[in-house]
């Protein structure tokens, strides 16, 4: 039977363009071969709880610019803090136990480079967002 750990690990997508080697950080190498993977494997789930976040705020979002949407986006993941830590659940919960127990050794350092991913990724995903504001 295959353990949790094995199971996670499957099911991420591979990402060619995050390197891992000896040269990088630890924070860096962490970055690219967990929270990278893991971002882009949680992107539908991340994203339908970013509208979620829209609804709940009034649709207000739908009324903005591009460029204030872009800062809308990165206000709500740095500022609404239940709204940052739901989001930081869904990435921390797709960790193995091996990565958890690297990810509390430095969390705080960590935490920054998966959120700055996680609004990334809803950023380039804005279109899917907007198209949503016609159905």
């Amino acid at each position: 039977m295959e353990t949790r750990d094995n199971q996670l690990l499957a099911l991420r997508p591979s990402i060619p363009s995050a390197q891992v080697n000896d040269s990088m950080s630890a924070d860096e190498q962490f970055q690219n071969g967990t929270l990278r993977p893991v971002v882009k494997l949680q992107n539908d789930l991340l994203l339908e709880a970013f509208r979620n976040y829209i609804a709940k705020h009034k649709n207000v979002f739908y009324n903005l610019t591009i460029e204030r949407r872009m800062n809308y986006i990165e206000n709500a993941i740095q500022k609404d803090i239940k709204f940052r830590n739901s989001l930081k659940g869904m990435v921390i919960g797709q960790f193995t136990v091996e990565e958890y127990r690297s990810y509390i050794q430095n969390s705080s350092a960590l935490n920054k480079r998966m959120m700055n991913l996680v609004k990334e990724r809803i950023q380039s995903n804005i279109q899917l967002l907007e198209r949503e504001m016609a159905v």
